[in-house]
């Protein structure tokens, strides 16, 4: 593999990751896709809408009411999965001359720091328990809470580390603030995936090779999504005749939520490892033999709403590895916020140096 068909898909990869990001600014947490698809004028996103755009200002959540839940972003803008990702390339940016090992301790200030001064999006619940652990004085080896939500934050680590074993192990330290088997487990498949595609496999064989690979919880995952994904895809079935065929598809491949507020759940759309995993994975495989795959995945990836902006990094990371960042839609490239900021911090670390 040349250098340069490399360096176009790490980069693919992250940028890939932030335009997913982007792109579901405007409808994170809402889950209603009809109402989506409504606002966005009966047809699929074709540019960046600020939090709530043409939805009134606000979405709906998880059964707590309507708001904003990133009231300092405009379009063009991350959610807070973005954020943390352009945090951690910050860091590696800054820790690259000479590379070392990665250390959650020394990563630590810039986190708070960042946190403290005007983080502008949504600040998860295991986010604000670890700050107040810190704060504490706890030690690092015990730092986070019982979440299984993805948080999937090291992209920026497949532009410094050339290893998957360190890959793997970047992708679980840097989801600090989560404890929870599944989460963590969850982080490091889309890793190993990411670093697959990214030396020259395609996103099916990555996903079925490291889902035997890691077993159990993961593999069952990958084997429903499979599933589902063929289910779609097949033309006799009543699912690939629905209008709304990724939103049915996402929501059938996880139990109901009651969340005891005002209604249950679907956890195929929130952000539980559960219906994440294989709600990306079924993303990834529909669109990825597509013309245009990876912009096409991405949008219909944030018109089914829910936690979008979790699927959307594993989805953007995965597919933005395999078409390259040149396959990203020119008007998304140039409206992107802080793709000039977060290419000259790239273009430091030691895989795209030279």
């Amino acid at each position: 593999m040349s250098n340069f068909v490399k360096k176009e898909a790490i980069e693919g990869a992250f940028f890939g990751a932030l335009v997913a990001d982007a792109l579901c600014l405007g409808s994170h947490y809402e889950y209603d896709a009809h109402k989506i698809y409504a606002a966005y004028g009966n047809k699929t996103i074709e540019k960046y809408m600020s939090p709530g755009e043409m939805m009134g200002g606000q979405t709906h959540g998880i059964g707590w009411g309507e708001r904003n839940y990133h009231p300092g972003k405009s379009a063009g803008g991350t959610t807070d999965y973005g954020d943390y990702n352009v945090l951690v390339l910050e860091h590696l940016a800054a820790i690259s001359n000479p590379p070392r090992e990665f250390d959650v301790k020394a990563l630590l200030p810039h986190w708070m720091n960042r946190l403290e001064n005007g983080w502008g999006s949504w600040i998860c619940t295991m986010t604000k328990e670890t700050y107040a652990q810190v704060k504490q004085g706890a030690a690092v080896e015990s730092l986070g809470g019982i979440s299984n939500a993805t948080a999937i934050r090291h992209v920026a680590a497949h532009a410094y580390y050339d290893d998957e074993e360190t890959i793997a192990k970047v992708s679980r330290q840097v989801m600090f603030t989560h404890k929870d088997a599944d989460a963590l487990a969850g982080g490091e498949f889309f890793a190993r995936v990411t670093h697959r595609v990214i030396n020259g496999s395609t996103p099916a064989d990555a996903i079925e090779s490291v889902a035997v690979q890691m077993g159990g919880f993961i593999e069952s995952k990958v084997k429903q999504a499979i599933a589902k994904y063929q289910e779609a895809t097949d033309v006799n079935s009543q699912l690939s005749k629905e209008q709304f065929c990724d939103d049915l598809a996402l929501t059938s491949m996880a139990m109901l939520w009651d969340v005891g507020r005002s209604e249950p759940i679907k956890v195929g759309k929130a952000s539980p490892t559960q219906g994440t995993l294989p709600g990306s994975v079924y993303f990834i495989l529909k669109y990825m033999n597509e013309e245009d795959g990876l912009n096409r995945a991405i949008a219909a990836n944030a018109m089914v709403g829910g936690d979008n902006a979790s699927r959307g990094i594993a989805i953007g990371m995965v597919l933005g590895a395999y078409f390259g960042v040149s396959a990203i839609k020119p008007l998304w490239k140039e409206t992107l916020t802080q793709w000039e900021y977060c290419e000259r911090l790239l273009n430091k670390l030691p895989l795209l140096k030279a």
